[in-house]
């Protein structure tokens, strides 16, 4: 009986097996190939024969334009007469402990106060200056293009005692941290990099000798951002005056509807015992008038300098 059950169990849940299909004839196999152009033409099928997968294009984080009124809503009228003089713009000079007074608009994304307070300097100066667009709006590469001339730096002069002077005696690229052998400024670059460009240049002060600044260039939605310090201590006379890292000056500039902002924060940092007897802020005042200075002449080079992206077509004489 268990027998019988066994096998109407198999009979009803277990399949045949599929007999085997016999080899389709060779002559019954459509062929891929056309007989003809004509029925290839005709059986053309545009989209298949150009289908690629999708491309992915990956562009550069800029944002649109914005105005200065956008990043300082709440400067005064005087304010910004201030910014967009030939006078240098607004200063501001606090110690470890004040507030800052030149802040961007907290939803501006600007944010250089604390990239300069990661040292822990004790001495800070911001500045804020906006340079007028004078013959042709600039764009990211323009103002890259003009902080491309580190050998320029050296000729600027301020005014000293009534004398113009040059504060550094010789700026110059420097292969690398290592190897710290001079390097001539690129040509104007036709493109802008893509990742953080790193660059390290020797200056030599008049007063102090030689400062040894790592550089750091990055661009955001809206701006371009150099992110300087010292890569070595700073020696006067064989004494170590300050330890590498302790130095820091960024600066960001942004077109802008009106021009270019210009804002910049420089700290350096001094031990309490000397900070509280020395006066730097002469001494970092007259730095970043030199930068700034060196920053709008390149600028003024860049708006005079034909775009090598367009070109001109020669027109046709009318006959």
């Amino acid at each position: 009986m268990k027998l019988c059950l066994l096998f109407i169990l198999f009979i009803l849940f277990v399949s045949p097996l599929p007999a085997e299909e016999p080899a389709p004839d060779a002559a019954s196999i459509p062929s891929e190939k056309p007989d003809s152009v004509e029925e290839f033409i005709e059986n053309f099928d545009e989209a298949s024969f150009f289908e690629a997968p999708p491309i992915i294009i990956e562009s550069f984080p800029f944002a649109g334009i914005r105005s200065f009124n956008d990043i300082y809503p709440n400067l005064t009228r005087g304010q910004r007469i201030a910014v967009m003089s030939d006078a240098g713009g607004l200063r501001n000079a606090f110690k470890e402990g004040e507030p800052p007074r030149l802040l961007p608009a907290p939803d501006s994304g600007i944010d250089l106060y604390s990239v300069v307070m990661r040292r822990k300097p004790s001495h800070i100066v911001e500045a804020l200056v906006l340079v007028p667009y004078s013959e042709k709006e600039l764009d990211f590469l323009n103002i890259y293009n003009a902080l491309g001339m580190i050998s320029d730096i050296k000729k600027q002069e301020i005014l000293v005692n009534n004398r113009n002077i040059n504060s550094f005696m010789e700026t110059t690229r420097l292969n690398n941290a290592r190897n710290r052998k001079p390097i001539p400024d690129p040509p104007p670059a036709d493109t802008l990099p893509y990742s953080v460009e790193t660059l390290y240049v020797r200056f030599v002060d008049k007063y102090i000798g030689d400062l040894y600044i790592r550089g750091e260039i990055s661009f955001s939605l809206y701006g371009i951002t150099y992110d300087m310090t010292n890569f070595r201590d700073v020696t006067f006379s064989l004494f170590s005056i300050m330890k590498a890292e302790r130095f820091s000056a960024v600066i960001y500039l942004e077109p802008v509807k009106e021009g270019v902002l210009i804002y910049s924060m420089s700290g350096i940092y001094l031990p309490r015992f000397i900070a509280g007897r020395v006066n730097l802020t002469p001494n970092m005042n007259r730095h970043i008038s030199v930068l700034l200075s060196w920053i709008v002449e390149g600028l003024e080079r860049e708006s005079r300098r034909q775009n090598p992206r367009f070109f001109e077509l020669p027109t046709t004489p009318e006959p």
